[in-house]
Formats: structure tokens, sequence, C-alpha cells
């Protein structure tokens, strides 16, 4: 058989490479999308998420300061990109990757002078996602729904105030707290009043009790003291009941539920109480 030049042979092989490298490089782009920050230094990426944030285009700030944490997780821009991507998510409403970032954040740097502002951050993210939209139309009562974000809300304002009394947004965390108090309370007594319709009077007391013990600050303490005299007459403990009935008159003399120093039931058949 007549052998092929040295050179044909060479030149077959040659571009038999070439049509491999491509059908490879066209596969890869195929499945992926190509990495718009590849190559780029890390002082570009962060100087161009700052102008985004500046300029309010947290989408775009939010793939810079991501590709920042990916690519450079030891930089000298990685932990104040942590922080901004903990803001920016929190702009764009994002609670869950707020929270998220936040708990990354505390987590890697328990010890940064801005662990603060990350935890704070937090509880802003739980305090919007525990929000509704005709709360503040007053046309619905919050307190009656799922209140498991505000719960992670109070927690968290809770342990800022805890654990950075000092720190500069201590004083509007006590002012939330204030709100998730009465909010929280509010739900428990609403649950104690299904206990009380339902003749489920034990459970109507331990609610009661648990509302005086864990937010003895917030407005409902009163009610709370009110549901536990009347689980009482429910269970037919009337010296008990005429005990707490005693710190409500002395806390609440004008409570709707008291005509002078006697105390009148809403859902226990029972004989009015005289303290």
């Amino acid at each position: 058989m007549r052998a092929f030049p040295i050179a044909t042979r060479l030149a077959a092989l040659l571009m038999a490479s070439t049509l491999l490298v491509g059908c490879a490089s066209n596969g890869a782009s195929e499945g992926q999308e190509p990495d718009e920050f590849a190559g780029v230094a890390e002082r570009e990426l962060y100087e161009e998420a700052r102008e985004a944030l500046e300029d309010g285009r947290y989408t775009s700030a939010i793939n810079r300061l991501e590709a920042i944490d990916t690519r450079y997780p030891f930089g000298r821009h990685a932990e104040q990109a942590q922080l901004e991507l903990i803001y920016s998510y929190y702009q764009t409403d994002d609670w869950e990757a707020t929270r998220a970032a936040a708990n990354r954040f505390i987590r890697l740097h328990p010890t940064h002078p801005r662990a603060d502002y990350a935890l704070y951050l937090r509880g802003l993210a739980a305090w919007q996602a525990g929000r509704f939209s005709l709360e503040r139309l007053r046309l619905i009562d919050i307190s009656k729904r799922d209140l498991g974000a505000s719960r992670d809300a109070y927690t968290d304002f809770r342990e800022l105030i805890s654990r950075y009394p000092q720190s500069e947004y201590a004083p509007d965390a006590e002012q939330r707290l204030v709100y998730l108090r009465n909010l929280l309370a509010r739900h428990e007594l609403h649950v104690a009043d299904f206990y009380l319709r339902k003749g489920a009077y034990l459970a109507a007391v331990e609610r009661g009790r648990w509302v005086v013990e864990k937010y003895p600050e917030s407005e409902a303490t009163r009610d709370a003291l009110a549901v536990m005299v009347e689980g009482y007459l429910g269970l037919d403990m009337r010296d008990r009941a005429r005990e707490v009935l005693g710190v409500l008159i002395d806390n609440a003399p004008r409570h709707e539920q008291l005509r002078g120093r006697t105390f009148r039931p809403r859902h226990v058949e029972a004989d009015s109480l005289s303290a």
C-alpha cells in the first residue's frame, strides 16, 4: 500500500484535532452559561458593585458581590462584600437570602466590628417577612395569623440588644420589640380564648400564665390574668381564681370583665366571682 507523505498525514491530524477542540468548546458553551466575570480582578468587581449600589442597581451589585464571595473568599474586600451582599438581598426583598447571608457572616466573623449590623439586618428581614399588606390599614388582625417570622424577628432583636447593648441599632430594635411583644402576646390570647370556648380550661390557664411570664411588659398581661381567672373557674378552682382576680384588680381595676371587685366570665358557665 502506498504511504501518505508525512506532511499530508500531519495536516490531517491537525485538522482532526481542531475539529475535536471546536466540538468540545461548543459542547461546553451549550451546557453552561459563560462566566461574565472570568478574569476580572477583585478590586474591579468591588468597585463595580459599589457603583451599582450607589445607583440602586441591586441585582447588578448582587451579581458582582457574589462573584467576589465565590472567587476571592479571602480577598481584601471579601468581608465587606459579604456585608453588602446582605444589604443588597434585603433591598431586593429576598428575606430568606438576607437571613442566610447574615447567618453565614455571623458564623464566620463572630467578633467582627459590624456583626451587630448583620444581626440587625437578619432581624429586619424576619420582621418584613412577617408583615401583611393590609396590616397598616388595620383591615386584618395580624395576631391571628402564622407568626413564625415575627417570632424569629423577636429572637433576633432580643439577641442584638443582649449582645450589643451599645449598638447604634439597639434603640430601633427596642422599639420593634415593643410591637412584637404585644403582637405575640395577643396571639397567645387568641389561642387561650379558643381553649376557653372549647372547655379546655387547663390549657387556657397555661396560655395565660405563659403570657404573664414571657411577656410581662406587654399590654396583654391584663387579659392574660382574666383568662387565668376564667380558666380556674372552669376547673372549679375558685380559691386559685380568687387569688389571680386580686392581682387583676390591683393591676387593671377598669378591666372590661370587672364590675367593681366582681369578675364576670364570658365563656365559662360559672357564677360571678368576687375578690
